[in-house]
């Protein structure tokens, strides 16, 4: 799946995953610094029923939530990671089990340690610096994503 979306079209997309994801979903989001990876994970975030604020992890590396509905979001950032095995020490052998949503910013500092099934989502900059470009990508037989906004493929 490849769209061009703006941040409105990017946020809409979010909160349908959020709402519409069955789990346990685990979701990669790449793309380089300011593509919209926290933009559209605070999106999934708020659609899963998140409220109030869904900061970045930045220097955290993980936030977890709770929702109404039952489903626990799981956020982290692992930009800051020197070494893929310093994953276990956030919990990562217990991810995406049961009613776990999973977003994962910067995968790649874990690549080798990434679990299937998982949904790899790219973001990246184009030309007008209002849109991305996304692309969805499933490995093994993930959970299906909803639709982007507007029919686009």
């Amino acid at each position: 799946m490849e769209a061009v979306l703006s941040e409105q079209g990017l946020m809409a997309w979010g909160r349908r995953i959020g709402a519409e994801a069955r789990v346990p979903l685990m979701v990669a989001l790449r793309g380089d610094l300011g593509a919209g990876k926290s933009t559209l994970a605070r999106a999934v975030a708020q659609g899963a029923g998140v409220e109030g604020d869904v900061p970045s992890p930045t220097f955290n590396l993980v936030f977890r939530y709770d929702t109404p509905r039952g489903v626990q979001v799981h956020h982290l950032d692992l930009y800051r990671l020197e070494h893929p095995d310093e994953v276990w020490e956030l919990g990562w052998s217990e991810l995406g089990a049961g009613d776990d949503l999973v977003l994962i910013e910067w995968p790649q500092r874990a690549e080798a340690l990434l679990p299937v099934p998982r949904w790899e989502i790219e973001l990246e900059e184009g030309a007008d610096p209002s849109v991305r470009r996304v692309t969805a990508r499933a490995v093994g037989n993930p959970p299906p994503l909803p639709a982007f906004p507007g029919g686009a493929s």
